[in-house]
């Protein structure tokens, strides 16, 4: 089995830090660049399924990315921040000091416990079905993945960083379950490269025909 996750694409929260549940604000137009730089990426390779939150960035991305057809999985939605939603962490470290997501939890929202057991119930969900899914969504929701995909406890979540935009793989290898790839970052550029590539490209092959 192996899971690509895609982190949607930079949001005006994102930028400032500020904890992004369940509102569901747009990308950016950096966000959109990095979905599409995340498509010539994903571009020829070939998934089992892709599956996105339904959360609009999310689902956004999965469209610039090429994926406007991946399905909807409610358990991809990002953690509930109950009261810290729309805060920064050093907004709450005021409240509390030295409060971390993972350990913590997040009065009325989900605690440390809930995000393992959803996390714990997508693998479930994507060992049964096997092969390779490519899922779109959220920071704190693929973090958590990856700690127990790893078998690692949830505060494990905490060391793994993971930026709007990027691309990271977990899969079964032959030592156990590996973290192949884990917070790659595609230049937006990368989209303006490989566009004029194919520009150049085609136009050597009309230039081939006009001869």
């Amino acid at each position: 089995m192996a899971i690509w996750l895609v982190r949607h694409g930079e949001t005006a929260w994102s930028v400032s830090g500020q904890h992004t549940g369940t509102t569901d604000i747009p990308l950016t137009r950096t966000g959109e660049l990095q979905a599409l730089a995340l498509g010539k990426l994903l571009a020829g390779r070939t998934f089992d399924r892709a599956i996105s939150s339904p959360l609009g960035r999310a689902r956004r991305t999965a469209e610039l990315a090429g994926f406007a057809d991946a399905g909807v999985d409610d358990r991809l939605c990002e953690v509930d921040y109950g009261e810290l939603e729309g805060l920064t962490t050093e907004q709450i470290w005021e409240r509390t000091p030295g409060w971390e997501l993972f350990r913590d939890g997040c009065p009325g929202g989900e605690s440390p416990a809930g995000i393992s057991a959803r996390a714990d119930e997508v693998l479930e969900h994507l060992r049964g079905l096997g092969g390779t899914t490519l899922l779109f969504g959220h920071g704190h929701r693929f973090r958590a993945l990856g700690a127990r995909f790893l078998g690692q406890p949830i505060g494990a979540a905490t060391n793994l960083r993971l930026d709007a935009g990027s691309l990271s793989i977990l899969a079964d290898g032959r030592d156990g379950p590996n973290l192949v790839l884990w917070n790659r970052a595609v230049p937006t550029t990368a989209v303006v490269v490989a566009d004029l590539a194919a520009s150049i490209a085609r136009a050597e092959r009309e230039a081939g025909g006009a001869d």
